[in-house]
């Protein structure tokens, strides 16, 4: 009973997904680290309804080198968002800290995740600052295309129930995370995979090796 038990386990899923060769690991590793995808876009998701809550008080304006990224022409003249995200001109932190946060979180803990279950690695503390850095560029084109989503689905004229709905911010907003998230995954998965998280050595890895010097010799 143990035995079945430990063989339905994820540890005994793993073990049977490494055993079948290594294409098949990489599409276990790949359904696992969907999973965590997913975990990480609910939290993306809840973050980026509530952190407007509170970032919609936010007033300061845009360093200059984010104001050509984040511009005035994301939002309809005159409509609602350009009134409280634009200020002389130049869009606020209100807008942008929502993507920007919500995007950090999330990912970070999918990181941990990713490497705890998905990959069982034991890389170096490194390279989670390459992956720091990484996921801040990866994120800096993710707010930036988030922004723009949002501010086009809110030009729209809505003359329709259809239209109605994907024009309403809370909605725009949602659409453009899920977008931003399917992008990440893209890029990340390959990244942690082939760069970042290197697995574990097993202690049948290590004996082995030794063993195969010696007959070798």
């Amino acid at each position: 009973m143990a035995d079945e038990k430990k063989k339905f386990s994820l540890g005994g899923i793993d073990n049977a997904a490494e055993e079948k060769g290594s294409f098949i690991k990489t599409l276990w590793q790949l359904l696992k680290f969907l999973v965590v995808s997913g975990l990480v876009t609910i939290i993306q998701l809840a973050l980026a309804a509530l952190l407007p809550l509170v970032c919609d008080q936010i007033h300061t304006l845009l360093p200059e080198f984010l104001r050509g990224i984040f511009t005035p022409t994301m939002f309809a003249t005159g409509s609602k968002e350009a009134t409280k995200y634009v200020i002389d001109g130049v869009v606020t932190w209100g807008y942008v800290l929502p993507f920007l946060l919500s995007n950090l979180v999330a990912n970070i803990y999918g990181f941990y995740q990713n490497k705890k279950t998905t990959f069982k690695s034991d890389s170096a503390w490194y390279n989670f600052v390459i992956y720091i850095v990484l996921l801040l560029a990866l994120i800096l084109f993710s707010t930036w295309m988030q922004g723009a989503i949002v501010g086009q689905l809110l030009k729209i004229a809505p003359s329709n129930w259809f239209l109605k709905i994907i024009t309403n911010e809370s909605v725009a907003r949602l659409i453009a995370s899920m977008c931003a998230g399917f992008v990440q995954m893209v890029v990340l998965f390959p990244m942690e995979k082939f760069v970042l998280m290197r697995e574990k050595k097993t202690d049948d890895a290590q004996e082995e090796a030794p063993q195969a010097e010696a007959e070798a010799e």
